[in-house]
């Protein structure tokens, strides 16, 4: 018989419905979305797509940061059961009030005609939700979120019977009804009374699932299971799982571990832990670097950069990810860690060839390093895509130099979407370097593209389309820029 600090290392437990719930034996890859409906009883949280596009999974989690709770969206279809251990659920059901009237986020919908079939009608609920927790505190309304605000909170939901307009105005509405407390205090008491004093362990039918608290225990973990899926936020390992029914083998979840999920800065470079979430990473890039805030809205929608991390997209390494373009141009390093020792690559030098990449297996990425910028350097990243919200790239590009003297000076030009991996344009640089930046400049820089790529052709673009995409990219940056101030340089102050 185990003994109980044995029991309790292998336990899962979390809030739901405001009582500890505690799970035992379940598969690793077991999802958030299927325990809810078959285990829990709480069918309506639905699966719509189950790769995190449609939102009708959505829930929303809590967990404690800096002994504060925090509340944010996600999609339960892609989330794996274990990475529940410690935080809080809620679903649906859980608006329903003590006396059994709506919650104003419901009765808005209502009023407001948002719901037609409802089938996706609980997670668009659940995404305005956390949007009026964001707004609501202590019984009043701290502020009112603009248009734009309320259809970024919508970004990861999709209807296909009202048009979206009554939703938007439901998003609106709710502010109008009286407000409906959270109540914080008593659910980070839930949270501290199920914090693990031990690091997750799951053992079922020879297949584990680990969670360790500490670098040094992910360190050791990885040294002794070097071919184990190293999990951060589950927004492609979940598509694995689900649509391409992948074994992922061994596991070994990276957000637990607190060195893992800090944003640092000194005077030359911003540190992002590879466990930080993309939406927490945008924040304190965009802060800086202005040229990333359209990025930062169109990198899949808000329950993805909720649960994803940068350390994971990196690690990954599509050669459509959105971020990699723009931190190759910024000249951004990795630092890749093992029981032997730390070593950093620059990030353009991480990917060798189609969906592989430098990192041993022995290693784990542990943060991503990003200069700041330096008085007169010049940036800017695009995305063209079939859809503005929520959708993958058909080419992605990044472009940065310096003006030294009127000339170009450190051009930096990188694309994704075309080529087997994020790469940088050596011959578009070499036109770019030493000219003064103009119309001649620009021209010469865009046919140098053509010998720098030869995109293929897929269900999201031709090759042809990819080509002339990137160079109308090219020249839409020198349409911006040859007018522009330069951006000076940001002093930065350190993340918590």
């Amino acid at each position: 018989m185990a003994t109980q600090p044995e029991m309790a290392r292998s336990q899962i437990r979390f809030i739901l419905g405001g009582k500890i719930v505690s799970v035992d034996a379940i598969e690793p890859t077991r999802t958030v979305l299927a325990h809810l409906r078959e285990s829990l009883g709480r069918p309506g949280t639905k699966e719509g797509c189950a790769e995190g596009d449609c939102g009708a999974c959505t829930v929303v989690m809590g967990e404690l940061c800096d002994g504060q709770v925090r509340m944010k969206a996600v999609n339960s279809c892609i989330q794996f059961l274990p990475t529940l251990d410690g935080k809080a659920l809620f679903t649906v059901e859980d608006l329903r009030r003590e006396d059994g009237t709506l919650h104003p986020v419901q009765e808005a919908m209502v009023e407001c005609h948002g719901s037609q079939c409802g089938f996706c009608t609980p997670g668009f609920v659940m995404s305005l939700w956390g949007m009026y927790l964001q707004h609501t505190k202590s019984g009043v309304n701290d502020s009112r979120p603009e248009e734009s605000e309320i259809r970024s909170a919508l970004t990861g939901n999709l209807c296909r019977c009202t048009g979206y307009r009554p939703i938007i105005e439901a998003g609106a509405k709710m502010f109008d009804l009286p407000i409906v407390d959270f109540h914080r205090d008593a659910l980070r008491e839930n949270l501290l009374a199920i914090k693990r004093e031990s690091a997750l362990s799951i053992e079922y039918k020879g297949q584990h699932f680990f969670a360790p608290n500490s670098l040094a225990e992910l360190l050791q973990l990885r040294a002794t299971h070097p071919k184990a899926t190293v999990l951060a936020g589950s927004t492609d390992v979940g598509l694995w799982v689900n649509k391409q029914f992948r074994d992922p083998g061994d596991i070994i979840f990276i957000g637990e571990v607190a060195e893992l999920k800090t944003i640092q800065a000194n005077a030359t470079m911003l540190t992002i832990g590879a466990a930080v979430s993309l939406s927490d990473t945008y924040e304190a890039l965009r802060e800086i670097y202005p040229g990333m805030n359209e990025m930062w809205e169109r990198f899949a929608s808000q329950p993805i950069r909720n649960a994803g991390t940068l350390g994971g997209n990196v690690a990954n390494g599509s050669p459509i990810g959105d971020s990699m373009p723009a931190l190759i141009v910024l000249g951004a390093l990795v630092t890749l860690a093992s029981v032997a020792g730390t070593r950093q690559l620059a990030l353009e030098d991480l990917y060798i060839t189609y969906m592989k990449n430098a990192i041993a297996p022995n290693e784990v990425l542990t943060a991503i390093e990003i200069p700041l910028p330096k008085s007169g350097r010049q940036f800017r990243t695009y995305k063209v895509s079939k859809r503005f919200d929520s959708d993958i790239s058909a080419v992605c590009a990044a472009f940065s130099f310096l003006l030294v003297d009127g000339r170009i000076t450190d051009a930096r030009v990188a694309f994704g979407g075309m080529a087997a991996t994020p790469r940088r344009a050596a011959l578009t640089e070499a036109a770019m370097n030493g000219k003064q930046w103009n119309e001649a400049t620009a021209r010469a820089a865009m046919a140098a593209l053509a010998i720098d790529y030869v995109p293929l052709s897929d269900m999201r673009a031709s090759s042809e389309y990819r080509l002339s995409t990137a160079q109308n990219l090219l020249y839409r940056f020198y349409l911006e820029t040859r007018m522009v101030e330069p951006l000076s340089a940001t002093s930065v102050s350190v993340f918590a």
